[in-house]
């Protein structure tokens, strides 16, 4: 059974105020959509899984660990391959959805 009612994402990143603490917007198979506010830069770190990042609006890039840097504008959609090292980093707040697994570990599996 599956909820009747619609999430606005407009409504819950105007109810974002503090930047790297995602929100859950739903879930979906096995995975979570999550809404993140990104500003300034996230810690280097890798995950065991890969991380989908949806830019909502704004703009950020995703820096990978001795590769080029990916810059994602709004719209734009980037897949960070299991165990590569990144960080993403937004010069102003942005937004992004992620699409992750429950037990995906927000600062990585290599983070001290």
């Amino acid at each position: 059974m599956t909820d009747a009612r619609a999430v606005s994402i407009p409504e819950l990143v105007h109810g974002l105020s503090q930047p790297w603490r995602p929100v859950d917007v739903v879930t979906v198979n096995d995975s979570i959509v999550r809404l993140a506010r990104l500003d300034g830069e996230f810690p280097w770190h890798r995950h065991d899984e890969d991380e989908l990042f949806v830019c909502w609006d704004g703009a950020f890039r995703i820096e990978l660990e001795n590769q080029a840097p990916v810059d994602l504008q709004q719209g734009d959609v980037y897949v960070v391959a299991q165990g590569v090292r990144h960080r993403p980093v937004a010069e102003r707040p942005a937004h992004a959805l992620l699409l992750e697994r429950p037990e995906t570990k927000q600062y990585g599996n290599d983070h001290g």
